[in-house]
């Protein structure tokens, strides 16, 4: 039977992760030299109260030569130098290693929000203020925030992160104790910040696999690929020689230039920051015409990137066992039938593209925008 370490008082947090016991070594060994520098100190300075205390008849001239208080000094300055340079690479040493994400990590993505935690698993099950992973497989969690400062925070895996709007941040850890541990968000965040806690749950490989096939949703890429069309993405990002924006199939992971002649990494950065910020990483070729779409949430942009990531995939899988094949032709965009055109009353107009922006026919911005519709 698995434990609860939420309902067990214990001096110290189990150590549930494969860093655990690294930083406690850390911590400890801190801990151990304050107490022994501060009793050290301590006891110095009530033997010099007692020894010179002002009816103390003794010789208070310095009768020590100047270049043996030097030595002295000298002496009393290197060994704690040498202490705390030796705990500082230890710690850099832990600090590196905890940001060094793994090779073949199980991935979930992380919205913090007042006052919850949503998360979304890769296979498509998603839950609120839990979290279960399994045991003997690097989890890397990558999060973000949609209003303020969060601090994702589970004390028995010594994992700590802040969770930032507007930016992406992340963490990995390596389960290897199953059990239920605490979930606090460890940043002030507002009246019920204290209720922002949750569960993490870790399960054996097994156990966790029949948890993610009991779930009944929708698979995130195909959800996704439902927001790509309603938010009418597929008419501009189209494998077109007329189209207003550069064309979504394969750009995921690969290198971008810009009109200003830098060179940028399509990844989940760019893409988010092309839907929220669309002048600032506009593709040479393309002209700065998209408006910036604040209603799509962070949630729907990681949707959105699970689809185009599957269409990828599948595109580079098609590629490599069909050598000598004509270019694809399709597209996520050619997939997402297109719904361009004069909208009826009350539905989207068409969307421009994250990345890029019209052609050079189209020099115009819209500025009309659709208005917030619900993915579900």
């Amino acid at each position: 039977m698995e434990r609860d370490y939420q309902r067990e008082f214990t001096f110290s947090p189990p150590q549930a992760t494969s860093t655990a016991a690294e930083v406690d070594w850390l911590y400890y060994s801190l801990v151990g030299m304050t107490v022994f520098f501060t009793l050290l100190i301590c006891a110095v300075i009530v033997t010099f109260m007692v020894r010179y205390r002002s009816t103390a008849r003794l010789n208070r001239r310095i009768h020590v030569s100047h270049k043996r208080l030097l030595m002295i000094e000298i002496g009393w300055m290197l060994p704690p130098l040498a202490i705390v340079m030796g705990s500082f690479f230890w710690g850099a040493a832990i600090f590196f290693d905890q940001r060094q994400e793994p090779a073949d990590p199980l991935r979930i993505y992380v919205v913090g929000k007042q006052w919850m935690w949503k998360v979304q698993h890769e296979g498509g099950r998603r839950e609120i203020n839990s979290l279960h992973v399994p045991t003997g497989r690097p989890v890397v969690l990558t999060m973000i925030s949609e209003d303020m400062i969060h601090s994702f925070y589970i004390p028995a895996f010594r994992s700590k992160m802040d969770v930032l709007p507007g930016r992406y941040t992340v963490q990995w850890f390596e389960p290897t104790q199953t059990g239920t541990y605490h979930l606090f968000c460890a940043e002030y965040c507002g009246t019920d910040h204290s209720r922002m806690i949750g569960s993490v749950i870790v399960q054996t490989p097994e156990q966790y696999a029949q948890w993610l096939e009991d779930d009944e949703e929708e698979p995130p890429a195909s959800r996704g690929r439902r927001l790509f069309q309603q938010y009418r993405c597929n008419d501009c990002h189209v494998q077109s020689e007329d189209r207003r924006g550069p064309p979504l199939t394969n750009l995921l992971g690969s290198q971008v230039t810009t009109v200003d002649g830098r060179t940028v990494t399509a990844d989940l950065k760019y893409f988010r920051n092309s839907i929220r910020n669309p002048d600032d990483d506009v593709v040479a070729g393309y002209q700065a015409v998209m408006p910036p779409y604040p209603q799509i949430t962070e949630e729907e942009i990681l949707l959105i990137m699970a689809y185009l990531e599957s269409v990828s995939a599948g595109r580079a899988e098609e590629r490599a066992s069909q050598q000598g094949a004509a270019p694809d032709a399709a597209a996520p965009e050619d997939q997402a039938p297109s719904e361009s055109g004069n909208s009826e009353p009350g539905s989207s107009p068409p969307r421009e593209n994250p990345p890029g922006g019209p052609s050079p026919q189209q020099p115009e911005r819209q500025e009309q925008q659709p208005r917030n519709q619900s993915p579900e």
